[in-house]
């Protein structure tokens, strides 16, 4: 287990020395973004096909989340999921479904996931693909001040149907996790008429490390520390996310804990509840504690994860 705690530690060091670059732009670039999740802990889904599965049971999953409250078209994002082993267990498939709508503009995106398992040393190290499309679509009222009257261009909006695939890696024990993966591998351009050109270009991906542990100091109390980063290729002078997280787990049924996102100077404060271990339900709330906050009121999320079939039990509840 030492061997896999240090390929995590020269992971990050990796990472860390990779943010040393230049910022190149594209202006005819479609960028929808990924969205933030402040408890994608509980659903790892939302980050990292290679999750599908590691349940050990059907589990639902929807979450509805409220961006910069307080602004004019502030986001508000919805998530809902549902992933199982397979019969064959080195086989679990998922399927993931995202809503945004922020100012004028509303997305989509369905993807369906794979994930192939395999044993490694005390846990379980998973291959994972996804594969769907993001759907955009941007539509100004007739009176907005970006529009000519009546003009149906803008009136009516262009939606783009954006295909892609992504991939990750996921390895799990009782102790330890820890997962990289690639949301997206296809980039979009617009074209001089209007569409859209899908191209590929490694310096535009999107790259997603997260891992953690679980410390237990009595039956009573379990701590819970993690850290996920979302590095930005295209921009290498900064993390698009890193977030230090800590969670104490009270009895098996309150989790209380927080999280501090330096990318955005944003200190997080998270309650979730498991009255069983099938059902947990969960509220965070994140305070700006830099720039936004003379413009935002915070941002709050809410979570509901209900697992069915007998392969959940209390004696051996699951923690990542």
């Amino acid at each position: 287990m030492s061997k896999i705690k240090l390929i995590f530690f020269f992971f990050v060091l990796f990472i860390f020395n990779m943010i040393q670059g230049q910022t190149h732009t594209d202006s005819t670039r479609i960028n929808l973004g990924y969205p933030v999740y402040s408890q994608y802990l509980q659903n790892g889904l939302i980050i990292n096909p290679a999750y599908a599965g590691s349940r050990g049971a059907l589990s639902g999953f929807i979450s509805y989340r409220m961006q910069w409250m307080g602004t004019n078209g502030a986001p508000v994002i919805q998530s809902i999921s549902l992933h199982t082993p397979m019969k064959d267990d080195k086989v679990a498939l998922g399927i993931i479904a995202q809503f945004m709508q922020f100012g004028f503009t509303k997305t989509s995106s369905i993807y369906a996931n794979y994930a192939y398992n395999i044993r490694v040393l005390n846990g379980k190290l998973a291959f994972g693909l996804k594969a769907g499309a993001d759907m955009s679509k941007t539509v100004y009222p007739d009176n907005n001040f970006l529009t000519t009257p009546g003009d149906p261009v803008f009136v009516n909006g262009k939606p783009y149907f954006l295909p892609n695939i992504g991939a990750g890696l996921y390895y799990y024990d009782d102790k330890y996790f820890g997962g990289l993966s690639v949301p997206a591998f296809l980039s979009y351009r617009k074209t001089d008429n209007g569409s859209v050109q899908p191209y590929h270009r490694f310096s535009e991906y999107d790259i997603i490390f997260s891992g953690g542990g679980l410390f237990s100091f009595s039956q009573f109390l379990k701590f819970k520390p993690s850290v996920l980063l979302n590095f930005s290729a295209q921009n290498t002078k900064k993390l698009t996310q890193f977030d230090i997280n800590g969670n104490f787990i009270l009895a098996d049924l309150v989790w209380i804990g927080g999280s501090w996102r330096t990318s955005e100077q944003v200190v997080v404060g998270i309650l979730q509840v498991q009255p069983n271990p099938q059902l947990m339900f969960g509220f965070s709330y994140d305070y700006p504690a830099g720039r936004m906050n003379s413009y935002s009121k915070g941002s709050s999320e809410f979570i509901l994860r209900y697992e069915f079939g007998s392969k959940v039990s209390a004696a051996n509840p699951r923690y990542f």
